[in-house]
């Protein structure tokens, strides 16, 4: 995908996901969170091509920025948003799916100094509230929710709706509140 047409999906994901964007102009020049990916593809293009030094001075230049710190080393896929950006950590080996939403404050973080894979896989069309962590080598599945300040620990089947500290996964039913994906 062209560099144009990929800036066009984040702002058009962002205008979808966030109600409160106005114009396409408005995300482009005040949206954090998508500048934060913007940033995190540049960093993670140079981290794979061996420049490590470069690609974690971008990546922290980014979150003088931004206020989000994305590990180049990260895999995210496509129409990723981060809404209010703002505290947002996200690990080295962090591997995030396609139509994923964070909210400000949630940290997808490690539980080790181990090398190998130490941090979270998230799903396709998750959502991910505001406060929570998702710690560890912990898989959550597709169409799930975590609710805000939770703290997940383990992993989670696909529909789930995560809360609590720990969480306790619940399956997600046509009656259960869910988030907007």
């Amino acid at each position: 995908m062209s560099l144009s047409k990929r800036i066009t999906e984040d702002i058009a994901t962002a205008r979808h996901r966030d109600p409160a964007a106005r114009s396409g102009v408005e995300v482009l020049l005040t949206y954090s969170g998508v500048h934060a990916v913007w940033g995190y593809r540049l960093a993670h293009r140079l981290h794979a091509r061996g420049a490590r030094l470069p690609a974690r001075a971008v990546s922290q230049l980014t979150r003088f920025l931004t206020g989000v710190e994305i590990h180049p080393g990260a895999t995210i896929g496509r129409r990723f948003f981060i809404d209010h950006g703002m505290g947002v950590v996200i690990g080295e080996t962090t591997v995030i799916g396609d139509d994923v939403m964070l909210y400000h404050g949630v940290t997808l973080g490690g539980t080790s100094s181990n090398r190998g894979k130490r941090h979270p896989t998230i799903e396709d069309h998750v959502v991910v509230g505001a406060g929570s962590s998702i710690l560890g080598p912990v898989t959550i599945g597709a169409h799930s929710g975590v609710g805000a300040g939770a703290v997940v620990l383990t992993d989670a089947p696909a529909d789930s709706l995560l809360t609590g500290v720990p969480v306790k996964p619940r399956s997600r039913t046509p009656h259960t509140p869910y988030f907007y994906i």
